[in-house]
């Protein structure tokens, strides 16, 4: 097995973990967003916004989220802009999830793991979050490469939006369909010490009903901050995960901007807050 940086994600998340505090701040150029700090709609509102971001929050908090829509409503100057943020973030201890929620099957799955997740994928990060809902098996394209690349991957399991109940709560032999993701995850990361590179996505706005104990992984849990969930929540919530839990927040942390010390301050203030 080749390791990227001689380690494993799990590895170094734990390590960022320890150093940094749990948070992790998307970086989220919704047109909103970039009107409050005064730029432009376009690729190059996209470029100051994104990179003041990676000033503001590398080195000063674990893990950073880019949400690729965003970066991909501008075309490919907006994946121009999406490289550079990657590549400016992997040479900082800072670690980088990229939320794409990539899903498919057979070539198709390979081919999003050559882009996002093997060794020299062009659009390397840390971690990419997956869609499950073609079945869990499908994902072992992107799950091998990751694993082969030192990389790793937080797979959807119970998400915050109404719409996700219907297929996320179904049951089948008496367990829910995002039950079954969770565990599978945790048999990825059976025995793999000090933790497993196959996280889950876990909304941190509702009470997820969800057995963490066998997890051995990370669960990144949307909601935190401007969608309405606290520390207090994240601590009740998730108080029996076995693993690391990441909160994450974008607009209360990006909202202080566009000065970049703003920002870092902001984010600083919300990692102490959940420690």
């Amino acid at each position: 097995m080749t390791v990227q940086n001689g380690a494993r994600f799990g590895e170094r998340l734990a390590k960022a973990v320890s150093r940094y505090g749990t948070l992790c701040v998307g970086i989220d150029p919704h047109p909103g967003l970039l009107a409050e700090w005064g730029l432009t709609d376009d690729p190059d509102g996209l470029d100051r916004f994104a990179m003041s971001c990676v000033e503001a929050l590398a080195g000063h908090v674990a893990v950073v989220k880019p949400q690729s829509a965003f970066f991909e409503r501008h075309g490919s100057a907006g994946i121009v802009v999406l490289e550079r943020v990657l590549m400016a973030l992997a040479e900082s201890p800072t670690l980088t999830l990229l939320d794409a929620k990539r899903g498919d099957i057979g070539s198709t799955m390979d081919g999003y793991a050559d882009a996002y997740l093997a060794i020299g994928a062009p659009l390397a990060a840390d971690a990419l979050t997956l869609s499950p809902y073609l079945g869990f098996g499908s994902l072992a394209p992107a799950l091998d490469a990751a694993v082969n690349a030192g990389r790793g991957a937080f797979v959807l399991a119970r998400t915050s939006n109404p719409e996700g109940e219907q297929v996320q709560l179904a049951e089948r032999a008496g367990r829910s369909v995002a039950q079954a993701v969770v565990d599978a995850a945790g048999a990825r990361n059976a025995e793999v010490t000090p933790l497993g590179d196959v996280g889950v996505v876990i909304g941190a706005t509702n009470d997820h009903g969800l057995d963490l104990s066998q997890l051995n992984g990370a669960v990144l849990a949307p909601g935190l901050g401007a969608q309405g969930a606290g520390p207090a929540d994240i601590r009740a919530r998730f108080a029996a995960v076995s693993g690391i839990v990441l909160p994450a927040a974008a607009r209360s942390v990006l909202s202080a901007g566009p000065d970049p010390l703003d920002v870092r301050a902001a984010a600083e203030r919300l990692r102490d807050d959940l420690t």
